[in-house]
């Protein structure tokens, strides 16, 4: 489409199917979304203002569900993409270079002349890029190189996954444009996974690129982690009444990095004492039943953690199946069930660093104050600081956003939808 098209179409309503979609049925959804791709397509046309024929794309943030620190042991995860997201305004050349720019950012320039893994882009979107496009190279597949503008409310350290929305986002539009759309959301993700380990530099499971590249409810079983088991979720949380809430306590990341290290250290410590590799491979009823021998090498912290394993790894499944049978009741027991043992058994609520600093056990103090019997809450992600997720009724949801904001600021709590799809180009549909 052309930025006439583009711009008369979001005027005219012509997305607004797709808009519902992506970001919910409110009528305040739709007119945000219209908003936000008007913005992005003025932004670009500055930047390229003689650009002529242009393309679409979004790519959503994720929010882990059930199965809190239980794939680094091979377990059972499941999570949902996010009414959050990037969007991409695009213009494809032949000039084999990507020209990314993000929002508040510098433009990025990365040759495709140049796709091997450089030291000194560790730890830079530059190097995400090149390493997707590094990737589709080695399967085949070469890009000839495109401009975007790019703008995101996927917050960054908000634990909805901006990194893997952004490498799935570059990884869709290469994959549309320059290979027919061939490689599968699996095939997608594990381009995500592999850009961020060998080219970013960072240990990354496959998790939040699965999820963001799938779309929807996935359960994920990581028993054979280099080829999951991926199944999508039928259930449909707006239709049902409900608000998946997010609140970013402002609780900082930094220096965290080992305790969530030492959540997986502990757990596999447990693991080996019982002659296994991981906690998945650990017989349950022997764990137990050797707890008086296995005390006299681990910890009791150790003993607890590996407990939470157990009883999430099979919670989470339980969970995916209580929506497939679209019974909310039990979901929302096991969703309160795994708070709790997050933050009796895991102890993941706070850093052990700062024991005075307890965001995450407030925020959830009142949201069970707030929603009573009407919702439920718990920790979201990694834990020790940063988010918690509450299932809100739709009809409180707005009441609820302005408690957690009253308490933890003005944009703290994201009200979201699950979004059923994951990478997507945004078309102007002709009718049949």
């Amino acid at each position: 489409m052309n930025f006439y098209e583009l711009l008369n179409g979001i005027s005219e309503g012509v997305f607004d199917e797709q808009f519902r979609m992506l970001y919910g049925s409110s009528e305040r959804a739709v007119l945000r979304a219209r908003a936000r791709y008007l913005s992005a397509a003025e932004n670009f046309s500055r930047m390229k203002p003689d650009c002529s024929e242009i393309h679409v794309y979004s790519a959503s943030g994720r929010t882990e569900i059930g199965g809190n620190h239980t794939d680094h042991q091979h377990g059972c995860v499941l999570a949902a993409a996010v009414s959050l997201d990037m969007i991409a305004i695009v213009s494809f050349h032949e000039e084999g270079v990507i020209r990314v720019k993000s929002e508040g950012y510098p433009q990025i320039a990365v040759s495709l002349d140049e796709l091997d893994m450089k030291e000194e882009e560790k730890g830079t979107s530059a190097a995400l890029i090149r390493g997707i496009a590094g990737k589709f190279a080695e399967m085949g597949t070469n890009a000839g190189g495109f401009d975007v503008y790019i703008t995101s409310d996927v917050l960054s350290g908000s634990g909805l996954s901006s990194s893997a929305a952004f490498e799935i986002l570059i990884g869709t539009i290469i994959n549309n444009q320059y290979n027919g759309g061939a490689a599968s959301p699996v095939e997608l993700a594990a381009i995500g996974q592999y850009a961020e380990k060998v080219y970013f530099g960072k240990a990354s499971g496959l998790m939040d690129q699965t999820v963001c590249a799938y779309g929807g409810f996935v359960a994920i079983d990581f028993e054979e982690p280099d080829a999951p088991k991926i199944t999508g979720v039928d259930f449909d949380f707006e239709r049902a009444g409900y608000s998946v809430c997010i609140t970013d306590t402002k609780g900082s990341h930094a220096d965290l990095s080992d305790e969530y290290s030492v959540v997986s250290m502990e757990m596999k410590h447990v693991a080996e004492v019982l002659g296994c590799g991981c906690l998945r491979e650990a017989d349950e009823e022997e764990f137990y039943s050797k707890l008086p021998k296995l005390r006299e090498v681990c910890t009791d912290r150790e003993l607890l953690r590996a407990a939470h394993f157990f009883a999430e790894n099979t919670r989470a499944a339980e969970e995916a199946q209580a929506l497939a049978d679209g019974d909310t009741e039990r979901f929302f027991r096991l969703v309160s069930e795994s708070g709790t043992s997050s933050a009796e058994l895991l102890q993941n609520l706070y850093s052990n660093k700062t024991p005075q600093l307890q965001q995450i056990p407030l925020a959830i103090m009142l949201s069970k104050r707030f929603l009573g019997e009407n919702g439920v809450v718990r920790v979201h992600g990694g834990g020790f600081a940063g988010t918690v997720q509450a299932f809100v009724p739709s009809y409180l949801a707005a009441d609820y956003a302005a408690e957690m904001d009253r308490v933890f600021g003005d944009g703290s709590c994201c009200v979201l939808t699950i979004r059923p799809v994951g990478g997507y180009e945004i078309k102007i549909k002709i009718s049949s």
